[in-house]
């Protein structure tokens, strides 16, 4: 029995963590391989059963990991952001959920044959989209404008609405006999009066132990978990599901605040929120039953290409109304609902709760609730990448450069590049070098790139990579630390360090890869430019590979960039695991020795020409 329970909970794990890397290997979203996984191993083969891995812990599990998950998302949220799409959001989860609870209500009533009290539960708990979900699409899809910001709030924000919504029609239905309309007032004055103060409460007390140094900063991270579940399932103990109301206000409140750094707090929410969602995912597909599948025919590809194609739709562009916003945006809002997490967990409680209940068709929630999910998520996770590029809002695999810095060479780099056709944005805090880039035909932006609000008011559109290229070396090793999330690990760049001393204590998950060769260093690299080095553009062949470009000019070629017949645009660096073959564009700093046709003709130290052979 205990090496059954070890294998199990074994497979959980192996099973989530291994389908989250094979939707990254694979460009899918991993949420639909967990559900696939969590099927094949539950109701298909049997290898995992929750109920008997779990028992009376299984929901109690899932609950606290949902409030984890949301606090997470609580603290992604911005107060600057908000003024910019509070309006848009506000009539979202407002006016729009009252009409996807509306649509789906009424198709389950009239398409899947529910009876009114069962429907109305089903459509209420539909409401809601999911941060799990939409979080990892947003960062593969970087769409531009307003449609990211709007719809990455609208999924942390209604999980708890929708969760409200569930909970007001289970009391409506387990009090059919008192005043349904004293019902609903009396929970929703209580779960939004107790998941605030409890959210409020968990915030500022966490807040005040941190400003005061009452917890060591190897304890915090586990300190704000502490809390959270402390704040989730005291408020839950007083208003059945206020707590998550509670997490993602407490979230809020502390990612706003700027009494006490939460950063590193934040980090270890991400990386916990991974093994969180991989298990939960799991353990709640697992725990479908055979029966369950056969309750999916026509009736529910109805009901799910309703929810799609009507009430989604419908609810984008009534609450979008006057808004401002462009109708590809519009289009895109109403392209992008899949259902998380959130809507599993609060099904699955539900249904166990109506069938303790004793209430006839209960059984039709939770399969029906995992097909849409199962259904969004594909549907949308395959398309929304596509459907964004085609209106405009994101590019496939951008190849564009940020450039952080804006000394003279760097502006040749980005000019380069630009000429090439590749998006560049150069960012800088010194007015002298933004003027200078924008005088060059260069996007630049004058800004300091640490600054909160900084990426929403430059355009990445086609972005895809950070070089960080100043002359402090610690703020370059930052600057590829911060962007690391958004654009990933491998294409964040940065400068070698001067000092050698300082090169070893760079461990490499707290800096960006080193740039182009050893002891390429910003002193280096001016000294380069200084000495007349001239950015050159080859294009190599069977005859003129990469050996004979270094031949020709004794060796002193630096290779930049490299071209591939595609169009990816590959940057050198100090790992040295790019090969340059023949069709492929290598661009380099080179030193033209003496007799070379560059020889004669005049460079400044201040800005390389480039050629092309």
């Amino acid at each position: 029995m205990v090496e059954h329970t070890l294998v199990s909970l074994s497979a959980v794990v192996i099973l989530g963590i291994a389908a989250q890397w094979l939707g990254w290997r694979l460009r899918i979203p991993s949420i639909l391989l967990l559900l696939v996984f969590g099927i094949l191993a539950g109701p298909v083969l049997g290898w995992i059963d929750p109920g008997e891995l779990l028992g009376p812990l299984l929901y109690p599990v899932v609950s606290l990991a949902v409030a984890l998950i949301l606090f997470e998302g609580g603290l992604s949220l911005s107060v600057k952001e908000f003024r910019a799409i509070g309006g848009v959001m506000a009539w979202l989860v407002s006016l729009g959920s009252a009409i996807t609870w509306s649509v789906g209500a009424l198709t389950a009533h009239w398409i899947l044959g529910l009876d009114w009290p069962l429907a109305i539960l089903l459509g209420a708990v539909l409401v809601v989209t999911g941060p799990t979900v939409i979080g990892p699409m947003l960062r593969v899809i970087r769409p531009t404008g307003r449609s990211g910001a709007i719809l990455k709030w609208e999924s942390i924000v209604i999980d708890p609405i929708g969760a409200m919504l569930a909970v007001l029609v289970f009391q409506v239905i387990v009090e059919s006999g008192s005043k349904p309309e004293l019902v609903v007032a009396t929970t929703v004055l209580k779960t939004i009066a107790i998941g605030a103060v409890s959210g409020l409460s968990g915030a500022w007390i966490l807040g005040m132990c941190m400003k005061r140094d009452l917890i060591p900063d190897y304890l915090q991270s586990p300190v704000a978990v502490m809390f959270v579940v402390g704040v989730f399932t005291g408020a839950n103990l007083l208003q059945s599901e206020s707590g998550l109301l509670g997490v993602t206000i407490m979230g809020f409140v502390l990612a706003n605040q700027k009494a006490v750094p939460v950063q590193h707090i934040v980090e270890f929410k991400e990386n916990l929120r991974v093994l969180l969602i991989a298990t939960v995912f799991i353990l709640l597909a697992a725990h479908l039953k055979p029966a369950d599948l056969e309750q999916i025919g026509l009736a529910s590809f109805l009901f799910f290409l309703v929810l799609v194609a009507v009430a989604r739709p419908a609810a984008v562009f009534a609450s979008t109304l006057g808004s401002g916003l462009k109708l590809k945006e519009k289009l895109f809002l109403a392209w992008m609902a899949p259902r998380g997490i959130v809507a599993a967990a609060v099904a699955s409680i539900f249904a166990l709760r109506l069938e303790e209940l004793g209430m006839a068709g209960s059984e039709v929630l939770v399969p029906q609730t995992f097909f849409v999910i199962i259904g969004s998520v594909a549907l949308y996770g395959l398309t929304a990448p596509w459907v964004a590029r085609r209106l405009g809002l994101a590019k496939a695999n951008p190849q564009g450069v940020l450039f952080m810095g804006g000394h003279h060479w760097v502006r040749s780099l980005a000019k380069t590049l630009l000429d090439e056709g590749y998006p560049v944005m150069l960012v800088d805090n010194s007015r002298h070098n933004v003027a200078a880039a924008r005088m060059d035909g260069i996007p630049a932006f004058y800004a300091s790139i640490f600054a909160d609000n900084v990426l929403d008011r430059v355009e990445i559109s086609g972005i895809g990579k950070l070089m960080a290229m100043t002359t402090n070396d610690d703020v370059n090793s930052l600057a590829a630390l911060h962007f690391a999330p958004l654009f990933g690990r491998s294409q964040a760049y940065q400068l070698i360090p001067d000092d050698e001393k300082m090169l070893e204590a760079h461990s490499r998950h707290l800096r960006g890869r080193f740039l182009f060769d050893k002891g390429m260093t910003h002193a280096a690299l001016t000294q380069w430019f200084t000495d007349e080095a001239v950015i050159k553009k080859t294009r190599l062949s069977e005859e003129y590979g990469f050996e004979q470009l270094q031949a020709r000019y004794g060796g002193k070629v630096l290779p930049l960039f490299l071209i591939t017949e595609d169009g990816t645009l590959q940057v050198f660096t100090v790992e040295g695991k790019l090969k340059p073959q023949a069709g492929q564009t290598v661009i380099s700093l080179v030193q033209p020795a003496s007799g070379t046709s560059e020889e004669a003709a005049p460079t400044e130290a201040a800005e390389a020409r480039v050629s092309e052979e």
